[in-house]
C-alpha cells in the first residue's frame, strides 16, 4: 500500500475593484506593485510577465516554500493564464493552472479567478489554497484602491 495520495479541486473566486481592468491588470502585470499585494516582502520574488515568463515566490515562514508560476496566456487588460508548482523544500506539493478574467464593471472591474489543483499527499489541501488566494485578492484590492 502506498503512502501517496492525490486530491484534485477546482475553485472560482469573484472580486470587485473599485478601478478600471487596465489599473488593476497593471498591478499584476508590474512587478514591485505585485510585490507589494502578493509577495508578502520576499526579497528573492522575481516576476517576467509575458507569455513564456516566470515568476517565484518563497515563503518566509522558515517552511522553505516556493512557488513557481509560468506564464502560457496573456491578453492585455483581459485575461492571464498560467502554471504554478509549489514546492516545501524540493517536495512538489501541488501544481495548478489558474485563468484570471478582467471584465468592466460599471465604473470598477469584476475579476473571475478560477483555479485547478492536483494536491499531492497531504502536503496543502484545498480549502487553505483557495483561503490564501482570497487573501491575496483582497490584498490587490486594497492595492488599487490606494492608486
Amino acid at each position: 500500500m502506498s503512502d501517496h495520495s492525490v486530491k484534485h479541486s477546482t475553485f472560482t473566486l469573484e472580486r470587485i475593484y473599485a478601478a478600471s481592468p487596465a489599473a488593476v491588470f497593471a498591478a499584476w502585470s508590474d512587478r514591485d506593485t505585485k510585490a507589494k499585494w502578493f509577495a508578502g516582502g520576499d526579497p528573492r520574488y522575481s516576476l517576467d510577465f509575458r507569455v513564456g515568463g516566470t515568476e517565484a515566490v518563497h515563503g518566509g515562514d522558515g517552511t522553505g516554500l516556493v512557488a513557481k508560476s509560468e506564464y502560457h496566456d496573456i491578453v492585455s487588460d483581459e485575461r492571464i493564464v498560467y502554471t504554478t508548482a509549489l514546492f516545501t523544500g524540493e517536495i512538489l506539493s501541488t501544481v495548478s493552472l489558474t485563468t484570471v478574467r478582467f471584465a468592466r464593471d460599471g465604473d470598477g472591474t469584476r475579476l473571475v479567478l478560477t483555479e485547478q489543483g492536483t494536491f499531492l499527499d497531504d502536503q496543502e489541501q484545498p480549502e487553505w489554497r483557495e483561503q490564501g488566494t482570497g487573501d491575496w485578492l483582497d490584498a490587490l484590492g486594497r492595492q488599487v484602491a490606494q492608486r
